[in-house]
């Protein structure tokens, strides 16, 4: 069952993030707290859990992976600290519990997402040399995580998502806001997934193509829960993109066109990665599944 292999994976995974703060010397009590707060307040995980599904569906070896799953989770609870604060999203809740900023301060929540930031590059770069990786693949992972995840990647549609409130923009700009914000840290989650267990470029170029489907499918399925999910189930309340006068696919398309645009995009997605030797996509197709269903 993917659930089951999700929770497994996610459990670990939890396990592994406790003690990789814990182990930081030197810091700040209050800070230290507020960044366990963030990361360790359950979600399902799905960006560190596809490093380590990558590297299964490529026979590598899923323990040297767990640092760079562990960073890909960093980096992006660092994204949801900063994007519940009163200057963006201006949330109160988040996985069921409230805000970082609301449970603690608004300045030290900033200064926790920017430390889970800037300790995820430490790690990579110390998973790296724990696990022997050549110098070559290390550096190209901490400068396609700068690419992803910053000005040029999740950024700036982090950017341009804020531009849009109040704003009738396209389909094609919502697509592209999209790829920025959600698809660029899940197609980096798979690469890094890839390049530790070695893929050549044309089994990284599907995974990529791969990723970035799944990522929209994962945005178009969240749009969709806004309007229809179950608020105990998803940990916030529903309505918000609405009441903030986004653009989302329901908006754009109505809801029931959305839902046919989630399952033609994984389907275009699960086809990206068919018909490669060295990889065993199986259990990637099951997580690609998983988005359609999922309800939180």
């Amino acid at each position: 069952m993917t659930l089951d292999y999700i929770k497994e994976k996610a459990k670990q995974i939890d396990e592994k993030l406790e003690q990789v703060i814990d182990q930081l010397a030197g810091v700040p009590v209050l800070l230290r707290e507020s960044m366990k707060y963030s990361l360790l307040a359950g979600g399902k995980r799905i960006r560190p859990v596809l490093v380590l599904a990558t590297v299964e569906a490529l026979n590598g070896d899923t323990e040297k992976a767990f640092p760079f799953a562990c960073a890909i989770e960093m980096i992006h609870t660092y994204s949801l600290i900063h994007d519940d604060l009163p200057s963006m999203d201006n949330d109160d809740y988040r996985r069921g519990k409230l805000t970082n900023h609301k449970k603690f301060s608004e300045g030290t929540a900033i200064l926790a997402g920017d430390a889970l930031l800037t300790e995820a590059f430490g790690l990579i770069a110390k998973g790296a040399k724990e696990t022997q990786l050549s110098a070559a693949i290390a550096l190209t992972m901490i400068e396609e995580g700068a690419r992803f995840a910053g000005a040029r990647g999740m950024i700036a549609g982090q950017v341009y998502d804020l531009q849009s409130e109040n704003q009738k923009i396209s389909l094609s700009e919502l697509e592209n806001i999209h790829r920025l914000k959600t698809g660029d840290l899940m197609v980096y989650a798979i690469r890094m997934g890839a390049y530790i267990a070695g893929a050549n470029q044309s089994t990284l170029q599907g995974l990529t193509e791969f990723g970035y489907g799944l990522g929209l499918a994962f945005q178009i399925q969240d749009d969709i829960l806004d309007v229809i999910g179950d608020q105990s189930k998803l940990g916030k309340p529903v309505g918000s993109d609405q009441e903030n006068h986004k653009s989302t696919y329901p908006v754009l398309l109505g809801l029931e066109e959305a839902k046919q645009k989630l399952s033609l995009c994984i389907k275009e997605a699960k086809e990206k990665i068919i018909g490669f030797p060295e990889l065993k996509p199986q259990r990637l197709l099951e997580i690609a599944d998983y988005l359609i269903l999922r309800d939180r």
